[in-house]
């Protein structure tokens, strides 16, 4: 069993899930099956991409594909905010821009750390390849 603490990007990551999960809980109807699914599988497969990142002895390939799966989670929250999603409460229109704002800021802070872990450990890769060349 990993724990988080040797894991700090997992922990993130699930971290962000959960933090969605009450934000995404509150969609529309019309939105339940539709992008509210859609940014719950690009979560898990990123979720999913960390664990076989970890597990990999060749990770290139791999953090690459994670590097896109994170940016599409990114795009898929950014478009969710600007249709106005996050400002429903219990599937309502609350109308609350602040309240809508807060939630976006919240996600995007995460968004933006898992972002710069991911990054990191793209460049540590980088260099320890380019190490491995000469």
């Amino acid at each position: 069993m990993t724990t988080m603490q040797n894991y700090p990007l997992l922990y993130k990551m699930r971290e962000l899930i959960k933090l969605s999960k009450l934000y995404l809980d509150h969609a529309p109807k019309s939105e339940k099956y539709a992008s509210v699914q859609k940014i719950k599988q690009l979560e898990w497969d990123v979720y999913l991409l960390i664990v076989e990142v970890l597990k990999r002895y060749h990770k290139r390939t791999t953090l690459t594909e994670l590097d896109i799966k994170h940016e599409q989670l990114r795009c898929a929250w950014q478009l969710y905010y600007e249709l106005g999603y996050l400002a429903f409460k219990d599937g309502q229109n609350s109308h609350d821009k602040a309240y809508e704002n807060h939630r976006f800021a919240a996600i995007n802070r995460q968004l933006d750390e898992v972002g710069a872990m991911i990054g990191g450990w793209i460049k540590v890769e980088k260099e320890a390849f380019n190490n491995q060349k000469n």
